[in-house]
């Protein structure tokens, strides 16, 4: 798609999300605010709670960022927020309001077509089973509001369009982008506490009951039943953290098991890993598998959401069934017993993933996407009937 040629200054976009610490969205969001070319989108970013590293990124950047009151949809805030994004939306002249998570989609798609914003994109980055109904159904509507919703993979876009009936024309894929300077592959180095093992199994993920994280525990207690100078590696935080340890210890191997918490700069722990695993039982387009393959790690994931787009089964990984420990730990020993097998694979899976996820094609597409948008601009003051009835039309 050729640029979208615009006289006078760059376009006001705003970017929202809930936060801005730790989690694949809150990246995704803060680098794409980063990379836009400035001559063509001046970023905003909204959020509810403009405090984490995310934060410090964006204000180093001079992208502004405005903390909504918002905490809870069931209070008076919820008027409140919405009136002063209203005044910020009108006061900075925004053209295109953009929402990357579920909590600002609820909020943030009604919000900006109720103050006139002449396009509102929403995202769809994982799928909607894992909230309760009642926010399901807020979704929806955000479905009949929004312009346009972006999906990180084709797995998302036929879940909005099989289970959700949203018109495919309104559905754009844009691939999560990670930064290829960060990731990349370099030589495996050991932490103190894993410089004796033989072989490390690991994961970085936000440790939450949709990662199933238990069944990478049973199969790697049925592989150090083979290979006892194995060593599983989990880097991530979360509310199930401590079922995890525990888990650990009622399995016997409590004492292979290092478990570090979330922290920024995950790249020195993908380096200690040969062999990463991501075991879901729900996933859109991961960004540590994303991260773990172009580090050179050799990936094996659950046959889920967008994990098969990431992962060629049997040419630049493996995958297995979800939920399935057996399975697994097939897999991990088929790697474990071929050294060969397991080096080939590392090493298409990272040649691959530099070339088709770098952040520099991510964000090129969600340039196209928001210039496919602004080519013919709504009118700023449209009443929301006008509004709503125009977004029925697609984007």
């Amino acid at each position: 798609m050729p640029v979208v040629q615009r006289s006078g200054r760059p376009v006001p976009v705003l970017l929202m999300v809930r936060e801005l610490g730790a989690g694949g969205t809150e990246r995704q969001m803060t680098e794409l605010a980063r990379a836009l070319d400035r001559g063509r989108f001046t970023p905003h970013v909204a959020c509810f709670h403009a405090r984490g590293f995310r934060a410090d990124d964006l204000n180093a950047s001079g992208i502004p960022v405005l903390e909504l009151p918002l905490r809870s949809f069931l209070t008076p805030d919820l008027v409140r927020a919405g009136l002063i994004l209203r005044t910020y939306l009108r006061d900075h002249s925004i053209q295109l309001v953009h929402t990357f998570d579920y909590p600002s989609n609820i909020f943030g798609i009604a919000a900006a077509r109720l103050s006139g914003t002449p396009h509102v994109l929403g995202s769809q980055r994982g799928y909607r089973t894992v909230h309760a109904r009642r926010y399901r159904l807020f979704l929806r509507a955000g479905d009949l509001l929004a312009h346009g919703i972006v999906v990180n993979c084709e797995a998302m876009r036929r879940h909005l369009s099989g289970d959700y009936s949203v018109p495919e024309r309104k559905i754009h894929l844009c691939y999560n982008g990670l930064d290829t300077n960060t990731f990349r592959p370099a030589p495996r180095q050991r932490p103190s506490g894993l410089a004796n093992a033989s072989l490390v199994i690991g994961t970085v993920s936000v440790l939450r009951p949709e990662k199933g994280l238990p069944c990478l525990l049973d199969a790697f207690a049925l592989v150090r039943e083979t290979c006892p100078d194995a060593r599983l590696l989990i880097v991530g935080s979360g509310p199930v953290a401590r079922d995890l340890e525990a888990r650990a210890a009622e399995l016997g191997i409590g004492d292979a098991c290092m478990f570090e918490p979330a922290t920024r700069n995950v790249a020195p722990w993908l380096h200690a890993i040969d062999i990463f695993v991501l075991p879901s039982l729900s996933e859109a387009l991961s960004n540590s598998l994303m991260e773990a393959l172009a580090c050179g790690c050799c990936a094996v994931a659950s046959r889920v959401g967008g994990n098969p787009e990431l992962i060629q089964d049997g040419e630049t990984g493996l995958l297995f069934e979800k939920g399935n420990a057996r399975d697994l730990a097939d897999r991990l020993l088929s790697l474990i017993h071929n050294p060969e097998l397991r080096q080939r694979l590392a090493e298409r899976g990272s040649c691959r993933t530099a070339a088709k996820f770098s952040m520099a094609a991510s964000v090129n597409r969600m340039q196209e996407i928001y210039d496919g948008f602004l080519e013919t601009t709504l009118p700023a003051r449209a009443s929301p009937a006008r509004a709503a009835a125009k977004g029925t039309e697609g984007g």
